[in-house]
């Protein structure tokens, strides 16, 4: 990286010398292709550079941060300046602290074969449009597919020395599918969203073909309801989007002390004790990684300079550990865990998940069935939804097959509805497969302004024992 370097060195190297006590900037130089097909054809296409520096300053327990997409001595030095006199001017009743100083120098990278600012338009779209007739032909009649590609550097400079340096790849493929079925319409949300390079795309064609086949096998059913308590053995996707919502949540350092409580939320964490309160069976280990490559949260560095690494969020059904960036790491007084993210160069890093997924058991998928009398096996579900606190939750399953004494039938069960508390969920857990499977990418969205950052979720399979049907 070049250009615009020299201009974040000297933000920092000004707002030092205006007596700050700390300050950094971020500068992200890239470009981004965005391109929507509904019902095969091309609604929106546009192609545009991707370019500017955030900047944040502290100073007496103040924190101001500021942004330019234009760049030039004159805008960084106004920005700088704004940001100067936003902290000297401002009196916090509660003073942020970074804790202590790092100062980390690296560069890292997204491994991306075939880059893809090398790829052109024709063939994004050549495969958009592939993609789009192996839905028609499953007589999905309402389909929007949403594709965008970022390719951009990212440079990290601070007053304690801090340079990292890295290069990201993002291939982004949202679709949102509707098949008119025998009941009534049902549709599938399908997201392949990876940190690669073009290369990505060649498992995407089978995939969403998988997806648009499945989808119209559920069109089809008929109606099959079960009622009272059963056992579940659900999914990795499932399982995925329980770890994401039901415990990635909660465990949000900002969360937990309120800090999101007007703009996304709180956490039932709150009240509880780290190490020692217990929220699931002993079965229930997850875990949270930006380390992993390919995925939609992989990070080497967050986005204040921090090493990232596993982070247990809980251990064996117990609380362990909640994701801090470098105030919230003062605050609990455990530091930063490298959990610090922002969405763009003019949004602030705050406290985000990445890779989210529940740590592989014991058991084998057939183990896990065998040991049901009764039950539901849930493959995927079709709707969710939890309180602002990531207590009370609600998930309704997608493809679902029924469990008679031990094994599934083929039997579909419409629209089973898991209604229970995240404690509940988590407790009801007797077994965890050995599999680890990242089945739910998405965009996870927080904080005023919204930023949406890509993540990843996952996990084997689980039993879950006497779950009252809703």
């Amino acid at each position: 990286m070049s250009y615009g370097k020299d201009l974040a060195e000297f933000g920092v190297e000004y707002a030092h010398q205006n007596g700050v006590d700390y300050v950094e900037a971020r500068l992200i130089n890239g470009q981004r292709t965005l391109l929507l097909l509904r019902n095969g054809m091309l609604i929106s296409g546009t192609q545009r550079p991707w370019l500017g520096i955030g900047f944040r300053v502290l100073k007496n327990g103040g924190l101001a941060f500021v942004s330019i997409d234009e760049l030039s001595r004159k805008t960084v030095t106004d920005a700088i300046n704004i940001g100067v006199k936003m902290v000297k001017g401002s009196n916090p009743k509660e003073k942020i602290d970074l804790g202590e100083p790092i100062s980390n120098e690296a560069k890292w990278a997204v491994a991306a074969k075939q880059k893809l600012v090398d790829v052109d338009t024709d063939s994004m779209l050549e495969l958009l449009t592939e993609m789009d007739k192996k839905a028609e032909d499953h007589g999905i009649n309402t389909r929007a597919n949403i594709f965008e590609a970022q390719s951009y550097e990212k440079y990290l400079v601070t007053s304690e020395g801090t340079r990292i340096e890295s290069e990201s790849s993002m291939l982004k493929f949202y679709a949102i599918l509707t098949a008119k079925g025998l009941l009534d319409s049902e549709q599938r949300w399908v997201d392949l969203t990876r940190s690669t390079g073009w290369e990505g795309t060649k498992t995407w064609i089978d995939k969403y073909d998988d997806d648009c086949a499945r989808l119209a096998k559920v069109a089809a059913q008929s109606e099959n309801a079960i009622t009272g308590k059963v056992d579940f053995v659900v999914g990795p996707e499932v399982v995925g989007i329980i770890c994401h919502e039901n415990c990635g949540h909660p465990s949000e350092g900002d969360r937990i002390m309120g800090r999101e409580g007007a703009q996304a939320g709180e956490s039932f964490w709150r009240d509880l004790s780290f190490r020692e309160s217990r929220v699931g069976s002993e079965y229930v280990t997850i875990a949270e990684d930006p380390t992993i490559p390919g995925t939609g949260g992989y990070y080497e560095y967050d986005d204040e300079g921090v090493k990232a690494r596993e982070r247990i969020l809980i251990k064996n059904g117990i609380i362990n550990e909640p994701l801090l960036n470098r105030e919230y790491g003062v605050k609990f007084g455990l530091g930063s865990n490298g959990a610090a993210r922002s969405s763009d160069f003019n949004r602030e890093p705050i406290i985000r998940m990445a890779n989210t997924y529940m740590k592989p058991g014991d058991y084998t998928l057939e183990e896990l069935i065998e040991g049901v009398k009764h039950g539901i096996y849930m493959l995927s579900f079709t709707e969710w939804n939890i309180d602002d606190r990531r207590y009370q939750s609600k998930y309704v399953g997608f493809e679902c097959f029924e469990i008679k004494n031990g094994e599934v039938t083929d039997t579909m069960v419409r629209r089973p509805v898991m209604e229970l508390t995240s404690i509940g969920l988590f407790s009801s857990i007797d077994g965890v497969s050995k599999d680890l499977i990242f089945d739910f990418p998405g965009i996870c969205g927080k904080s005023d302004p919204s930023q949406g950052v890509p993540v990843y979720a996952g996990g084997g399979y689980i039993r879950m024992r006497d779950i009252r049907l809703g």
